[in-house]
């Protein structure tokens, strides 16, 4: 019962806070189409320019870098497509043929411009002014409104509250762990429950198989703060608790997978004793000290998910530290009991190795979640992939100089 409302209750949150966010989202997204057809209306771009609270509505995204660089590829569609059109129209009119090659020009200069998701604004925009024979005031109210609308989805979406998914975040890592933790206890507490057949060993694999989706969520939630940082006036406390956040997702998505590896050996060990004998696949003593080992994971699991999105405080690193020394000597106790001949049982032996192993390699990736890092994190330039390609084409170039004559002129043929 206590915990269907916690689970109701989260449940209730989260939609509490996302209410909230899209509710900020349409009401700035409302101010700045407002604002942009004042400020169109006031310059006299055109009659009716409806273009820029058009261009505001598409440009504003839910975080700042997103929304600058939307508006940089809408105004790049924009400009470029006005600039074919009046280039054709200047040459022919409207014709079939003629609006052909407009639209697959636009198509191929966007591709290579890299306009994403504004890539059919340019074929559009050109269009739109090849249908009027290339007017230039038609061009440039066009250029003008985007221009506008742009710049103040920018400045809305920069002085409004631009923001910031720490807390989601850090709520994200704080579920999986918590999913985790969950799926740990259970399969504890069926083993010190007594019997366990080969159907639970199976469904304790699917629901590690499971977390698949968990860790990938977070990786999105967390992914999307980094993104809110970028161009972010407020991204301080982002920069502070990235390090944080990316080291505990990264160890527990491999927790996950040394998780699934246990379920895995628990399963496998099924299939080597015959069906009636589950209930001694392992001894009394064996299952006791492999439960105690789950619960001690989940218990540091817990603290990893609790530490990863909190502000450091003093004694952290002892609480971890503690966890991690149980953590360690439940293995140990585990290895001692599982140790066997492998003359006398190469079977045996190698079923409680993987299991040993599963077991070691979990406890490894714990301590390397509880590990955070003290420096603060810095956002890659926005610039950096552009940056990447020019490097690319240099060694290409220097590779291919440093070929031989006949082979560069093979290559030219």
């Amino acid at each position: 019962m206590a915990s269907t409302y916690r689970v109701l209750s989260e449940r209730v949150t989260d939609l509490g806070r996302r209410g909230r966010t899209t509710g900020l989202r349409m009401a700035k997204t409302t101010l700045a189409a407002m604002l942009s057809y004042a400020v169109a209306d006031w310059i006299g771009t055109s009659n009716a320019p409806v273009l820029a609270p058009l261009t505001a509505l598409l440009v504003i995204q839910v975080t700042m870098y997103d929304t600058v660089r939307e508006s940089l590829q809408r105004v790049a569609s924009v400009v470029a497509g006005v600039l074919v059109a009046v280039a054709v129209a200047a040459v022919v009119g409207l014709t079939w043929w003629s609006l052909g090659a407009v639209v697959g020009v636009s198509l191929l200069t966007g591709t290579l411009l890299r306009l994403g998701p504004q890539l059919l604004e340019m074929p559009i925009s050109a269009m739109l002014i090849l249908a009027v024979g290339g007017d230039q005031d038609v061009a440039d109210s066009r250029i003008y409104e985007t221009l506008v609308g742009a710049a103040v989805g920018v400045l809305v979406n920069f002085v409004v509250a631009p923001p910031l998914y720490l807390q989601p975040a850090g709520d994200a890592v704080r579920d999986l762990a918590a999913r985790m933790a969950s799926l740990s206890r259970n399969v504890a507490a069926a083993l010190l429950e007594g019997p366990w057949s080969r159907a639970d060993a199976d469904r304790w694999l699917n629901e590690a198989r499971a977390l698949n989706d968990d860790v990938a969520r977070a990786d999105r939630v967390v992914a999307r703060a980094e993104a809110s940082a970028r161009l972010n006036p407020r991204a301080a406390p982002i920069k502070r608790q990235q390090p944080r956040l990316r080291t505990a997702l990264t160890g527990l998505e491999r927790c996950q997978l040394s998780l699934r590896e246990v379920t895995r050996a628990l399963l496998d060990r099924t299939y080597f004793v015959p069906e009636e004998e589950l209930t001694a696949a392992y001894s009394e003593e064996v299952r006791a000290a492999l439960a105690g080992f789950l619960e001690a994971t989940a218990d540091a699991t817990d603290t990893v998910g609790e530490l990863a999105g909190a502000t450091p405080v003093a004694g952290e690193r002892e609480r971890v530290g503690d966890h991690l020394a149980e953590l360690e000597r439940r293995r140990d106790r585990l290895a001692a009991l599982l140790m066997v001949d492998p003359h006398a049982d190469p079977g045996a032996w190698q079923q409680h190795g993987a299991l040993l192993t599963a077991v070691d390699r979990l406890r490894v990736e714990i301590e390397s979640a509880a590990r955070h890092s003290d420096e603060t994190w810095r956002p890659t330039p926005i610039t950096e992939r552009q940056r990447r390609a020019v490097k690319r084409l240099v060694e290409q170039r220097r590779t291919r100089r440093a070929w031989p004559p006949r082979l560069r002129r093979a290559r030219r043929r």
